[in-house]
């Protein structure tokens, strides 16, 4: 075997590794956060503000899950929160106009998947650079949706659709059992399988994977893939926890996806990260926007914030990449 095969094709990684550390030090940073947090604020441990927690964090994890995959390929997914307004929209109409929740999730995860895969091919076929198709996708999806929408507003789905979002199983918020369920499936696919392996060597140096037999372009069209269709899964949950849909839903969403990215330790240079971190990336966010709400800490400094905390992330990601070479 070359020495290009061996580089491209690394042994399983595992959880005693680099990512290992890394994973510790940010769990450690979510618990002192959740100290800080409970010093400061007597609702902090209250059971209702532990399960608002975790059912927004995993509102973010849907989002940030799939775009983790793309990140590992040094790309960026930048049209997941249009892809979700879009997504929702059309699920929306459709459980109004037949009445049918199946269709409507089968809808969302189809546009979801779809986008996604105009966006691989775009960056495969076509060799636009990632950051530039999916920018471009996301105008198209923000001028597709708010033709589509004219200014209406939907609202009003049956009860038993909105449980997916807004209800609770044996005193658990339904959205943190499937984050639990995704949570699993993606880091057994991304850690212990050979396509997993395959974008961890596609993000370390795309040269030496195809010259050591990797389909690059195919792999790249599943990560787009996955990525829009975890869009699309997300549109469902935001449908059916906010009981609406309207053109402008995925606005704010985008930013806080690629933030749980990066404060997860998934670094933009491709080859390093986890999809666990990413979770814990999603939860150390949520807990600081959550903190800064029981804080009674003005909504306009909570950007500001989310802009320091995402600038660090990179640094400390940058740091620690020099450190390794």
């Amino acid at each position: 075997m070359t020495d290009i095969t061996k580089g491209a094709m690394a042994p399983p990684r595992s959880f005693l590794s680099q990512d290992a550390v890394q994973l510790f030090y940010r769990l450690l940073a979510a618990f002192l956060i959740c100290a800080v947090l409970a010093v400061l604020s007597d609702s902090f441990l209250s059971l209702g503000n532990i399960l608002n927690v975790l059912r927004q964090a995993s509102l973010t994890f849907f989002i940030a899950s799939g775009l983790t995959l793309v990140v590992l390929t040094a790309g960026l997914d930048l049209s997941v929160g249009a892809n979700v307004a879009l997504s929702a929209c059309l699920a929306g109409t459709v459980i109004h106009k037949t009445g049918s929740p199946a269709l409507g999730i089968l809808t969302g995860l189809a546009c979801g998947g779809i986008v996604g895969l105009i966006n691989g091919v775009m960056v495969t076929a076509l060799r636009i650079p990632s950051f530039i198709a999916t920018y471009g996708m996301l105008w198209v999806l923000n001028g597709l949706t708010y033709w589509y929408m004219a200014g209406e507003t939907l609202h009003g789905f049956p009860a038993g659709f909105r449980q997916i979002g807004s209800g609770y199983l044996f005193g658990l918020p339904i959205p943190v059992y499937l984050l639990l369920v995704f949570l699993g499936i993606g880091t057994f696919f991304a850690q212990r399988t050979v396509w997993g392996q395959e974008i961890y060597a596609i993000g370390a140096n795309p040269v030496a994977a195809r010259l050591s037999g990797i389909p690059v372009a195919r792999r790249l069209l599943l990560v787009y893939a996955v990525s829009g269709t975890m869009a699309g899964l997300a549109s469902i949950i935001f449908l059916s926890r906010l009981n609406s849909a309207e053109a402008d839903i995925g606005e704010s969403l985008t930013l806080p996806a690629i933030a749980a990215v990066l404060i997860g330790g998934t670094s933009l240079f491709g080859g390093v990260g986890t999809v666990f971190g990413t979770f814990i990336g999603a939860l150390i966010l949520t807990l600081v926007l959550n903190g800064m709400n029981l804080l009674a800490v003005s909504a306009n400094w909570q950007p500001l914030v989310t802009g320091v905390i995402v600038i660090l992330a990179v640094w400390l990601d940058m740091k620690t990449r020099r450190r390794a070479q």
